[in-house]
């Protein structure tokens, strides 16, 4: 009965790891689409710095700047939110 035991706690010790891991993920994939937005925002009111213009230079792209980005970013990132806010 004891070698039970022994044996079944590596395992109940990795399944706790496991639970951890997994909240930890929640809480990051929760953190995405807020952290984005407020790069947006600080981008907006501060300026993106003098690296800007290298990024904007090529004008490749229709949506140009770090706002338009850092907003698709959060947008992109907003799923976990979403999926909060419908168990709701």
């Amino acid at each position: 009965m004891s070698e039970a035991s022994h044996s079944n706690a590596p395992c109940a010790a990795s399944c706790d790891d496991e639970g951890a891991a997994a909240g930890i993920v929640r809480w990051l994939s929760l953190a995405a689409a807020p952290t984005f937005a407020i790069m947006a925002l600080l981008t907006a009111v501060v300026g993106g710095g003098p690296l800007d213009p290298l990024c904007s230079a090529a004008n490749a792209s229709p949506v140009g700047g770090m706002v338009p980005m850092y907003l698709l970013m959060s947008a992109f990132h907003s799923a976990p939110w979403l999926k909060l806010i419908s168990r709701r």
